[in-house]
């Protein structure tokens, strides 16, 4: 059995308007849905508090492809995103993998997370996967291993690009540019296209730029897990 830790924000409102904001669906939808048919596999929720995880309104609606739209309207999973998982509730010896979801609330209650970054520092020198997409990956960005060093440094990582954060218009809201931060931290920085998937596999560290990349970080997190 292959255990995969999947986090979720907390964060219903940007701290900087008056919008609201929270886990962008097809971030987690279509990253579970490459295990969900895999007796295998057991996928657990978690979030900063624990409880409820918000959507963001506009992953919503129109944005919904039937893929996302089937989760959306399970009883059973939309219950497991209003009750999951506090950090003190896990174990890091239990899990094969971790995965970030995105969403613009995850730029402020992922980054500086201890309990967050010391799952990932745990799961990941145990031999198991590191992986996130979109704004997920902000989580990523001060992880530190034992040695000291940061997760990321001299790994090839992707994020959301400065560009897609000015398409949606939100440069002037969020506390900072990903595509910034990474570059900062990380061995090298790579991107696509706006809003075209795109995957970096350094190791057992995937990252995605974007929610179209989703998919594409599962598929890359079961080949690592040899599923």
């Amino acid at each position: 059995m292959k255990k995969i830790l999947v986090v979720l924000t907390n964060v219903d409102k940007y701290a900087t308007k008056d919008e609201p904001t929270g886990l962008w669906l097809s971030e987690a939808t279509h990253f579970i849905e490459e295990f969900d048919h895999n007796d295998n596999v057991q996928i657990d929720l978690v979030s900063p508090l624990g409880g409820n995880v918000p959507l963001d309104p506009k992953s919503l609606g129109d944005s919904l492809d039937e893929s996302t739209k089937a989760y959306y309207e399970n009883e059973a999973f939309m219950n497991k995103l209003k009750n999951t998982l506090k950090p003190s509730d896990v174990n890091a010896s239990d899990y094969d993998a971790i995965y970030f979801t995105g969403g613009h609330g995850t730029m402020w209650d992922f980054p500086d997370n201890a309990e967050l970054q010391e799952l990932s520092r745990e799961i990941y020198e145990k031999g198991g996967v590191v992986s996130g997409v979109c704004h997920g990956v902000t989580a990523l960005l001060n992880v530190k291993l034992s040695n000291g060093l940061l997760l990321i440094k001299d790994k090839t990582v992707s994020g959301f690009t400065n560009e897609e954060e000015s398409l949606v218009q939100q440069t002037d809201y969020v506390p900072f540019l990903l595509e910034d931060a990474l570059r900062e931290r990380a061995g090298r920085y790579e991107k696509a296209a706006a809003f075209s998937s795109y995957v970096t596999t350094d190791g057992r560290l995937v990252t995605g730029q974007n929610p179209q990349s989703s998919k594409a970080v599962g598929e890359s997190v079961k080949e690592l897990l040899g599923l």
